[in-house]
């Protein structure tokens, strides 16, 4: 059981940092889907103010909003053409790594970590 205790806890730390998202893998994905277009060169300063500002946002809210994006209009899903569209490709580590990624950015939110 001793030998087994670092292996465990090693395993549970790696998987750990992918379950969080990659941040460069995010970026590359932002640019990748040209998430700019709408939201701003710095995703801070959306084209249109009913977009929102995603710099700096809660990466769980991210994550749990574009689930329901892909979702759609289903159950628990939200309807927008647009951004439907733009999610169908994601896998859920796509999903995790731009949520990673725009949680990382500066923003001028209020938020509380």
């Amino acid at each position: 059981m001793k030998k087994l205790l670092p292996i465990l806890i090693c395993g549970a730390l790696s998987g750990g940092a992918a379950a969080a998202g990659d941040v460069e893998a995010g970026k590359a994905l932002a640019q990748k889907y040209s998430c700019a277009a709408c939201h701003g060169k710095d995703y801070a300063s959306p084209v249109d103010p009913s977009y929102p500002i995603l710099a700096g946002q809660h990466r769980d809210y991210l994550e749990h909003a574009l689930v329901a994006y892909k979702r759609g209009n289903g159950p628990n899903g939200r309807n927008n053409p647009i951004m439907n569209g733009q999610v169908q490709p994601l896998s859920e580590q796509d999903i995790k790594d731009l949520a990673a990624y725009l949680h990382s950015l500066p923003t001028r939110l209020v938020l509380r970590r």
